[in-house]
């Protein structure tokens, strides 16, 4: 008698259940075992071929930390001021409701249009509208992640919250550096503060620690501890050094695998390294009064962050593959005194900005060199802290503000997208921060979706799973 238990193993253990595998396997929907490494993976950063031809090396990114104001800035909006202190006809999404106000808040500042393209640019970026034509402004730009550190984190690392690689890390992860005496990341915090998040702009996460970023000092010196004692200068330091590296080699050939004990090692080398080559990079002394002065570093209000634009493009002409300027923290959040407050900050990056984009071009690196300019997000059209013209401010918007780019590979003279008449939502050819990794990393010469790092035995990736559109239109 067939019984309901002899069906069962019948059908699971007879020629019914290798006719099922075979046809999964067809179908390639039979789930295989991972494939066991026959290599300990190793990690450098020696250069490494890109999937296709790219159009940059080197990347600078301008972090505006705080949120710049869209609409006082890069994208005029009329209908503002002809509503301005009447109330909004619409609904806005707050982040501070206590402060809040539903009054429409119209630009104190006057736009004209600059370059062969007629880009428009507000009088408080006087600099930038004398490069308007090497820019790419894109002015849809959004995230919908309405606070600094998550904002920050999702242009970052593509998530919300902390602990992932940031852009700079896959970047070198993916091409390593063309200098060997250099970082191949290097990030250049304001003196008066680390921005929102501090070290996480710069972090690795799960990526080996090789890729972090290595921050140099605002401050001189900027890299502190490049002297050797006078005792051991020269030979005996050469040889001090051959002896450490082969016990720490000795000590990795005992614990094979160690990533961080690599890192470490690889780490002490550069620091070696660096000893000649970043004092030299980081000297501007070595550069002429007028180069300085081009950068602003004439005007107190400007030297400082001028300074460090400086320092950048040094760094991208010797060979570092990723550099990032930072302004202070929430310089660009401006909730009140956005009349006062505005303008002081764009007096002290506009020129040195500007500066940066004409000096890699006259150099002949603007090509091959990226330049972001942007923060994490814009500012609402309406009145925050209602309490008087000099008082008022505007809160956060990240549904709808503007980056422009230079360079690399981007359309010189182009604006992309558009908020509404309002500048509160991003409404044609939006930008997500996803599009904007795939974006970037495509100029790199990278596949955003096969530069994967693989962890146990899951392969993750910078977009992770989530849909980035390489944005070709902003590409020459």
């Amino acid at each position: 008698m067939l019984t309901r238990r002899r069906l069962l193993h019948d059908a699971t253990f007879g020629i019914g259940s290798v006719a099922l595998a075979h046809l999964l396997r067809q179908d390639r929907l039979l789930a295989q075992p991972p494939k066991p490494e026959l290599e300990r993976p190793h990690f450098d950063l020696r250069p490494k071929p890109p999937h296709h031809a790219p159009k940059a090396r080197a990347m600078i990114s301008l972090f505006m930390q705080g949120g710049p104001s869209h609409m006082d800035l890069l994208d005029p909006k009329p209908r503002l001021n002809q509503l301005d202190g009447q109330p909004f006809p619409g609904a806005v999404k707050y982040d501070n409701a206590a402060q809040a106000s539903s009054k429409v808040l119209g630009s104190p500042w006057r736009f004209t249009k600059h370059g062969r393209a007629g880009l428009d640019v507000s009088e408080l970026l006087p600099h930038t509208a004398r490069v308007a034509d090497d820019l790419c402004v894109v002015r849809s730009m959004h995230t919908g992640v309405n606070n600094h550190v998550q904002g920050i984190h999702a242009l970052n690392t593509g998530r919300i919250v902390s602990g992932h690689p940031v852009l700079g890390s896959w970047v070198c992860y993916g091409l390593g550096s063309e200098s060997q005496e250099l970082p191949a990341f290097v990030a250049l915090p304001d003196p008066a503060s680390l921005p929102v998040s501090g070290v996480e702009h710069w972090a690795n996460g799960w990526l080996p620690s090789l890729y972090q970023g290595t921050v140099a000092r605002p401050r001189e010196p900027r890299i502190p501890n490049l002297d050797p004692p006078p005792h051991l200068a020269g030979r005996p330091q050469a040889e001090l050094l051959r002896y450490l590296d082969d016990l720490n080699r000795a000590h990795l050939a005992e614990h094979p695998g160690e990533l961080d004990l690599d890192a470490r090692i690889a780490g002490y080398g550069l620091a070696a390294r660096m000893q000649t080559a970043a004092r030299e990079a980081m000297d501007l002394s070595r550069e002429s009064e007028r180069t300085k002065a081009l950068y602003g570093m004439d005007d107190p209000a400007s030297a400082e962050y001028g300074a460090r634009c400086l320092i950048a493009r040094r760094l991208v002409e010797r060979g570092v593959r990723v550099v990032q300027v930072f302004t202070s923290n929430q310089a660009w959040d401006s909730h009140g005194s956005i009349r006062t407050a505005l303008p002081a900050v764009c007096r002290k990056t506009d020129q040195p900005c500007a500066a940066l984009v004409s000096d890699l071009k006259q150099r002949g690196l603007l090509d091959s060199t990226l330049v972001a300019w942007g923060g994490e997000m814009g500012r609402l059209p309406v009145v925050q802290n209602d309490a008087g013209a000099a008082r008022v401010g505007r809160d956060h918007n990240t549904y709808g503000f503007s980056w422009w780019f230079a360079g690399g590979g981007f359309k010189a003279g182009t604006v992309y997208g558009a908020t509404d008449e309002f500048g509160h939502h991003a409404v044609v050819n939006p930008v997500s921060q996803h599009d904007l990794h795939a974006t970037l990393l495509h100029v790199f010469g990278l596949d955003a979706k096969r530069l994967v790092y693989r962890r146990g035995t899951t392969e993750l990736s910078l977009l992770n799973g989530q849909e980035g559109r390489v944005v070709t239109e902003l590409l020459a």
